[in-house]
């Protein structure tokens, strides 16, 4: 099943002309009918624009090249290709869109391949509706989101990741002062919102500092960008 518009223009900013988050573009990938047309509803309701819905791999990556969603929320039972491979093609696309997976599944292996697909969130099926919707508004801001238990679970990773590669790296760009106490902060887990609080900053000038960082680093997104941190060792407290 499947539904695009004609003519889907090209993502917008991630917010209005008034500074308020602006309705994403969103796009829903699930096998399951009923549960697709709920979160679509709990989308529209919401104010987001629905583009597209898919119930298969294969037919979610063709239709979001016309689609351009800014957010894909995407489960990873799929009947062809997996959720992770679509989550891989779509975050790897031009324009990319961020992806949000939904699933039922909370296991480990499941969680860290999504992520090292390129997922910027993943979230629980029993997670509530107001939660469900706010995955989705962070998601499409570049904020990592995970359902509680389960970002412990990536960060761990990433540390062992780094300790088993302690590579160095001489060459890296150089980042501000003030970059490099936002991507201390982005490593330590909190949210756009905690760290623009914490250094009295604006939300959106925490933005740009993480999208300035991200450019120099030639990183895609916050995921890969807490990794890096970790690597540097920016989550630890001196």
């Amino acid at each position: 099943m499947s539904d695009v518009p004609p003519d889907a223009p090209a993502a917008a900013s991630s917010a209005g002309p008034s500074g308020a988050p602006r309705p994403l573009r969103v796009m829903v990938v699930d096998d399951h009918p009923m549960w697709r047309d709920a979160v679509a509803r709990d989308l529209a309701e919401a104010g987001h624009e629905v583009v597209a819905t898919a119930g298969e791999g294969r037919a979610a990556v063709r239709i979001a090249a016309a689609a351009r969603p800014d957010v894909a929320v995407v489960d990873l039972q799929l009947p062809d290709i997996s959720g992770v491979e679509v989550t891989r093609r779509l975050t790897a696309a031009d324009p990319p869109a961020r992806v949000l997976v939904l699933s039922a599944s909370g296991e480990q292996q499941d969680v860290l391949e999504a992520v090292k697909a390129g997922a910027t969130g993943y979230l629980l099926k029993s997670a509530g509706r107001e939660e469900f919707l706010d995955a989705v508004r962070r998601t499409g801001e570049g904020d990592a989101v995970f359902t509680p238990g389960l970002a412990g679970l990536v960060l761990g990773e990433y540390r062992r990741l780094a300790s088993a590669a302690g590579r160095a790296d001489d060459g890296a760009p150089r980042l501000t002062e003030r970059e490099t106490e936002v991507l201390r902060l982005v490593a330590k887990g909190l949210t756009y919102k905690q760290i623009a609080q914490r250094l009295v900053l604006s939300h959106r000038t925490v933005q740009n500092h993480v999208q300035n960082t991200l450019s120099k680093l030639q990183l895609h997104n916050r995921v890969e960008l807490v990794r890096y941190a970790i690597e540097k060792g920016l989550d630890r407290d001196d």
